[in-house]
């Protein structure tokens, strides 16, 4: 289950504001949700911030002038970028922009198999290619060592980032960072490709006007695909480069638009986030990186295809391979269940993709509502780790915790990565553990809705006022809506029951919804049930008539108390894991006969349900989670029923002889621990 947390709209302040602006109320009451109760401010998020001067970024007129020189020079010049979508595009920007000054330029992207960043053994190759200045984009801002190399290789340094700089800083030419504390600019959330942009107007004397409209675009995608906050100039650049991307001069980009067939005439944030990024991410998540820049900065249209036609296979290849390690992953839990249950899910295995895992870890988190960490073994015996995390649990102070295992670590709140060797995997995972252990409460995962939706919200003229909203991505979300007590009236399966349709009612209000990746046959609940559902909205148009589309992000049945689901979990959790409790704690959710005789009934009523299924139905004043998790431990000891642990489906098993619920492994072990604590 996760956790949901529903706004409230200030009802004063919207009517006030439909009074004065041309906004439609649902649209209001999402920006008074997010705490825009203030004219000015909604003013300000709708217009277009105008970019800051670009020498405004500390050192940005050093960067300028050491690159100028070079380029007067003729000297080789290197753009040195990262292996992901954002570094790519950044490096395209870079590299496109200096070619057509008429500079000697290359470019450079480390393979995934390098690691992150700048390596010495690549400047080095550098240098013996020639290379007389070296232009960090997405990267650099950590590189002390390399740029220590660098100088005594007689190359020149420019460092370009965005990322956190450290106690040190590198030593060159000129460090372009706005995240460092003495940079003046007042605009700080820049991604890489933002940086970059910027650094081709200083070498235009500061001028915008150029760059923007021949890399905007590409701008767009490394921005939104970095997931870097949509306010401020980054909500100017993405909205520009969207208005630039339908009609865009670049071929590999036009190429990449025809072949996702994506709607020139209405492309949005989803479009690079979940089409366009993916294919461009693909080639350095599984293939080379210097494919997708290729693509992107070809300009002959049988090359760019051919490009262009490897990233789409290897996105391909991609999703494959992802599937591939989400099946190991399902067979590993369901001979170790107990893997899921920790504060946070480590999972291991040999050969998986390391350009893979870091997404299988986010559809971990998803999946369980926990932070995953994931890691593949490789034949040399190192292993390799990606870590996903939520508020709550820190995994930059989670990997340090663990950092006497770990040969090389590094991420922030939410993400991180790292090498181990073989060996000390089985440590690190008690050690992860230990450290979770330390947090005072569970990091689950949250969605947020912004409001309750009323039934008159559900219009196609509320809807399509939504779309200015647009950007939407990192700090400015897609609008998510709450409906609660909707009645099911019909429940149909669609594509072999790989998705579900239903028909509901909500107040006087009849509407469908889909339910993606749900088998109908499979949902907690059935026709007539009420339940709670956060959605999203979209137009659907179809014969040239506008409908409403809603997709259930999450549903559940209506009434669920949430915070007594998380908090009795995390007792379960810490009760079979040995932690200590009070006795009373214990006490309390040993159930009694009657409460076994309850629990079996409904079982042997509905034959199958799933653990959250049964918590949804059965749930009270003195049947919490944890009791039925024990309930369902001490049938399974006595083989009343099976229980898949990746799904955590329990299914009804015959009855072939008499048993002794008393004599449970679960009951027996239940009632030892009272007696050690008394």
């Amino acid at each position: 289950m996760i956790r949901w947390r529903i706004g409230k709209a200030d009802s004063e302040k919207v009517a006030e504001f439909q009074q004065r602006t041309d906004l439609n109320r649902l649209t209001l009451e999402v920006l008074s949700a997010r705490g825009y109760n203030d004219l000015d401010r909604i003013v300000e998020f709708f217009t277009e911030q105008e970019l800051e001067d670009p020498f405004a970024i500390k050192d940005m007129d050093k960067a300028a002038a050491a690159i100028t020189a070079a380029v007067d020079a003729y000297e080789l010049i290197c753009v040195y970028g990262d292996y992901d979508c954002d570094g790519i595009t950044s490096t395209s920007i870079l590299f496109n922009y200096l070619e057509s000054m008429g500079a000697n330029v290359m470019y450079y992207i480390p393979e995934r198999d390098e690691g992150y960043g700048m390596n010495i053994k690549a400047v080095e190759n550098l240098a013996e290619k020639g290379v007389k200045l070296i232009v960090t984009v997405d990267n650099g801002i950590s590189a002390v060592e390399e740029a220590k190399r660098c100088k005594e290789l007689d190359i020149k340094l420019v460092i370009t980032d965005h990322h956190q700089p450290g106690e040190v800083l590198p030593e060159a030419a000129a460090v372009v960072d706005p995240h460092q504390a003495d940079c003046p600019s007042k605009f700080k959330d820049l991604c890489g490709a933002g940086v970059a942009l910027k650094l081709c107007a200083a070498l235009d004397d500061g001028n915008y006007e150029a760059v923007i409209e021949q890399y905007s675009d590409l701008c767009a995608i490394g921005t939104v695909a970095d997931i870097v906050p949509l306010n401020g100039e980054n909500r100017t650049l993405v909205k520009t480069g969207f208005r630039y991307l339908p009609n865009t001069e670049i071929l590999g980009l036009d190429l990449i638009l025809d072949k996702l067939k994506i709607d020139r005439s209405n492309i949005v944030s989803d479009h690079v986030g979940f089409r366009i990024g993916p294919v461009i991410n693909a080639s350095g998540r599984f293939g080379s990186p210097i494919t997708a820049v290729k693509a992107i900065t070809c300009e002959d249209p049988d090359d760019a295809e051919s490009y262009v036609d490897t990233m789409v296979t290897l996105n391909s290849m991609r999703k494959k391979s992802e599937q591939e390690i989400l099946k190991d992953i399902d067979a590993y839990i369901n001979e170790n269940p107990s893997v899921l249950d920790h504060r946070v899910i480590v999972l291991a295995g040999k050969g998986w993709h390391h350009g893979i895992i870091g997404i299988v870890a986010s559809k971990i988190l998803d999946r369980y509502s926990k932070p995953s960490i994931i890691i593949t073994i490789e034949e040399n015996g190192e292993a390799r780790g990606s870590a996903r995390s939520v508020k709550g649990l820190n995994i930059h102070s989670c990997l340090t915790y663990c950092g006497d295992l770990l040969t090389k670590f590094g991420g922030h709140e939410c993400a991180g990565g790292f090498s181990l060797k073989e060996e000390d995997i089985e440590k690190f995972v008690q050690r992860v553990y230990e450290y979770s252990a330390t947090i005072e409460k569970p990091a689950v995962k949250t969605l947020y809705a912004d409001k309750v939706l009323m039934p008159a919200d559900i219009s196609v003229e509320m809807v399509k006022g939504l779309s200015v909203l647009e950007p939407t991505g990192e700090g400015n979300p897609k609008p998510l809506f709450a409906i609660l007590g909707a009645r099911v009236t019909d429940i149909i399966g669609l594509k072999e029951n790989a998705h579900t349709k239903i028909t509901f009612t909500y107040g006087n209000v009849r509407a469908q919804a889909l339910m993606f990746g749900h088998d109908p046959t499979k949902l907690c609940f059935g026709k007539g049930d009420a339940i709670d559902m956060l959605v999203a909205l979209e137009i659907n148009v179809f014969n040239g008539k506008e409908s409403v589309s809603i997709r259930v992000e999450d549903h559940r049945l209506s009434g669920v108390k949430q915070e007594r689901y998380f908090a009795a979990k995390d007792t379960y959790e810490k009760l079979i894991n040995g932690e200590e409790l009070p006795v009373n704690f214990i006490k309390k959710v040993i159930p009694e006969r009657n409460e076994l005789v309850a629990v079996y009934k409904y079982l042997n009523a509905v034959r199958e349900t799933t653990m959250d299924g049964l918590f949804m139905r059965l749930s009270s004043d003195t049947m919490n989670y944890c009791k039925l998790r024990i309930i369902t431990d001490i049938f399974r000891d006595k083989e009343l029923i099976s229980i898949e642990g990746a799904t955590s489906r329990i299914t009804l098993l015959p009855v072939t002889k008499k048993v002794d619920l008393e004599e449970s492994d679960t009951l027996v072990k239940l009632r030892s621990m009272i007696g050690k604590v008394e």
